[in-house]
């Protein structure tokens, strides 16, 4: 069998499998090809791969002579005219926000699997990109946030007088939302959050920030640990306490993402109006539109005297550590499908190989992706 690696558009700095991850491939007797240059961005060169096992070559001999493509981002309309029936592509495609591109992978014939569907499981975590992902996003967002913020974050007592901490509001405590957190209290930042899921708010307060709550919130233990659609009532109420919270931050993290829908507007133009001059936004849902009017994907703007920096791929600015863990969540899930041979082995009664798969065999086989259309 044989696993292709592809290099990731522009902008893009990780790598689906760094050397340590292809040598280990190459043990269990698995043909890794990866395409030149494709983990330079990542601190990883042709040598070093090759030195591993791995066989340097374009992208045109990756995409035709591997079984198994590896990329983190969707292929491009040019590599599909190069794909025979068959072949197995696997990343982290967002089929619900790309379903036509999904349909029009199937009719190609190609077996698609997207990480950010596997089911939220115990047994899952080790594979779970969108976690390990967000971790660093959340980590990333805070450090933005202070190299743009105008002032300290911690408090400081200097002789020429006292300098008051930076309050630093968290919209979302997932896994991006909860190391914003831990970071944003590391640098000395008094440290406020919100989040729909009453659930969380112990973890909130064990890492040392003040829970906002809002009563009424819809019931999201089902939502695999995102945020749900609120009632019209409750979204009243949510818009005043984050307007009060939102009046007395300096600085704001945005997080909130609603699978396969627009991410919800929490910060409205009023409360855009009412933030004090040199406040910073760092939108972590810019990708799918934002949680401000004015968020725009890979940009960063000026509304009036507040910055919106709107960046949903804050992990590709700390590729080694990014790619690693990527790596390793590809790994884990890989090792459900090869066996002791190094063979392609498809076990359709495993719930994450299948709950995992977009398209088989001509058709969109995922439900929730047939719904979306």
């Amino acid at each position: 069998m044989t696993i292709g690696i592809l290099k990731e558009p522009p902008g893009e700095t990780r790598v689906s499998l760094l050397p340590e991850q292809v040598q280990a491939l190459v043990k269990k007797q698995v043909n890794v090809l990866i395409e030149t240059t494709a983990g330079d961005n990542a601190f990883s060169d042709d040598t070093t791969y090759s030195t591993v096992g791995a066989s340097v070559v374009t992208r045109q001999q990756v995409l035709q002579q591997s079984d198994v493509l590896l990329s983190i981002h969707l292929l491009q309309d040019a590599d599909l005219q190069q794909l025979n029936n068959g072949k197995v592509a696997l990343g982290v495609y967002q089929p619900l926000y790309n379903a036509s591109v999904i349909q029009q992978w199937a009719s190609k014939g190609l077996t698609t699997f997207s990480m950010d569907m596997i089911p939220r499981t115990t047994r899952a975590q080790s594979m779970d990109v969108l976690s390990s992902q967000a971790n660093i996003a959340g980590y990333r967002a805070v450090l933005v946030a202070a190299n743009t913020y105008p002032k300290y974050f911690p408090m400081l007592m200097t002789a020429a007088g006292s300098i008051s901490p930076a309050k630093v509001l968290i919209l979302g405590a997932g896994v991006a939302g909860l190391q914003a957190i831990a970071t944003a209290k590391r640098l000395g930042a008094v440290v406020e959050v919100f989040d729909t899921r009453p659930a969380v708010k112990e973890e909130v307060m064990s890492l040392g920030a003040k829970f906002v709550e809002v009563e009424g919130a819809a019931d999201a233990s089902s939502a695999g640990g995102y945020a749900v659609e609120q009632t019209e009532e409750y979204k009243q109420k949510q818009q005043q306490r984050i307007a009060e919270a939102i009046a007395k931050a300096d600085i704001v993290i945005t997080t909130a993402q609603i699978p396969g829908k627009r991410a919800p507007i929490l910060i409205t133009e009023p409360m855009l109006a009412s933030m004090k001059a040199g406040s910073v936004i760092i939108d972590i849902a810019a990708a799918t539109g934002g949680n401000t009017p004015f968020t725009k994907n890979n940009e960063t703007i000026r509304h009036g005297s507040v910055t919106i920096i709107g960046n949903s791929n804050l992990p590709a600015s700390m590729p080694s550590d990014a790619s690693k863990l990527y790596g390793k969540n590809i790994m884990n899930f890989l090792a459900l499908m090869i066996d002791k041979e190094g063979k392609w082995n498809l076990n359709w009664d495993d719930d994450l190989v299948k709950g995992t798969c977009i398209t088989f065999d001509g058709n969109i086989v995922n439900d929730r992706v047939k719904a979306s259309l």
